[in-house]
């Protein structure tokens, strides 16, 4: 059982890093539109363009390294946990029948919290390194620069504001010198509020793929298959995840502004005393349109990592679990 559930963690790992390569830049985009304060909204296209402008191509992938060990972490801990959990309780019971709404929560919850602690420090690098260049003093050096010209007759160029971004430990670094090592548990709270996001999300892909599996196995047994149980392809685990990640992210969305704002250490949300008084702050201060800021590239993103990592994680899980026995056999 143990085995079986670590290979679901290593299955899940290696499908989160496939998903997050694929779709990282739109991850990129929805965390800086969170942590926008202005009213101003931009379009995606605007987004790529000024980060581009600013900061290069290279500038749409800043902080994916952290985002890799981060998915790898949070799937591996989250499979793991989920996995364990789900195969205890369907093995108290026969007849292949699949997990109940309520029992999808309990796992969920108990593999979200998990999650939720042991990755949360990844994810405060990852954000600051996300938007690290946001608030750059370079509209402090444009008007000193123009300060200085009214005193001569020709304005001078300004020399273009050099960005430093940090590496993965150089943020680590960085954050202990400014913040101190609490710092690495910032929005904890929202993440563990959060976790209702992959209960949700598991629930209703369990529901949705039981009900699948309970309908083509009617129509097998009706065709005289009396004992057969009818099997998911790729393209179900696509599409299933795909749904189900939309109905949690969209349910959820508000949270991960608010915990977006706080790991990434902005000195306006240090004012929010929970996740709730966030929330109530950010309606007061920005409107309603402010717990949805980035929602579209979110959306985009998160469902179709959702939908690419479910898919990856099965052909990977039974790929390699296939791989163990067939070494568990030949060592015998």
């Amino acid at each position: 059982m143990s085995g079986d559930s670590l290979i679901h963690s290593l299955a899940g790992a290696a499908g989160g890093i496939v998903a997050m390569t694929v779709t990282y830049p739109l991850i990129f985009l929805s965390t800086r539109a969170a942590v926008e304060t202005s009213r101003e909204q931009k379009t995606t296209y605007q987004a790529v363009l000024d980060i581009i402008k600013r900061e290069g191509v290279t500038g749409l992938y800043s902080g994916l390294n952290s985002s890799l060990l981060g998915i790898a972490v949070t799937n591996g801990v989250y499979y793991y946990f989920y996995e364990r959990s789900r195969g205890i309780i369907l093995k108290t019971r026969g007849g292949g029948k699949g997990l109940s709404a309520i029992e999808s929560i309990i796992i969920g919850l108990i593999a979200g919290s998990a999650t939720s602690i042991i990755s949360n420090p990844i994810w405060v690098v990852q954000t600051s390194q996300t938007v690290r260049t946001m608030s750059s003093p370079a509209s402090d050096t444009r008007t000193s620069a123009s300060t200085s010209s009214t005193s001569t007759t020709t304005a001078q160029p300004t020399t273009p504001l050099v960005i430093k971004k940090l590496g993965f430990i150089e943020t680590i670094q960085h954050i202990l010198r400014k913040d101190g090592l609490g710092a690495f548990w910032r929005g904890l709270g929202p993440a563990l509020v959060l976790v209702i996001n992959p209960v949700l999300q598991y629930t209703v892909f369990e529901q949705l793929k039981n009900f699948l599996i309970t309908r083509r196995t009617a129509k097998l047994r009706a065709g005289g298959a009396k004992t057969a149980i009818a099997a998911l392809t790729d393209v179900d685990f696509f599409f299933l995840g795909a749904l189900s990640k939309l109905v949690a992210t969209s349910s959820t969305y508000p949270y991960i502004v608010v915990k977006s704002r706080l790991q990434a250490g902005q000195e306006h949300a240090k004012r929010y005393k929970s996740a709730i008084d966030g929330l109530l702050t950010i309606i007061n201060e920005e409107g309603v349109e402010g717990l949805y800021k980035g929602v579209g590239s979110k959306l985009v993103q998160s469902v179709l990592t959702a939908a690419i990592l479910f898919a990856c994680q099965r052909r990977i899980y039974e790929i390699t679990k296939k791989a163990v026995t067939t070494v568990a056999v030949a060592a015998k």
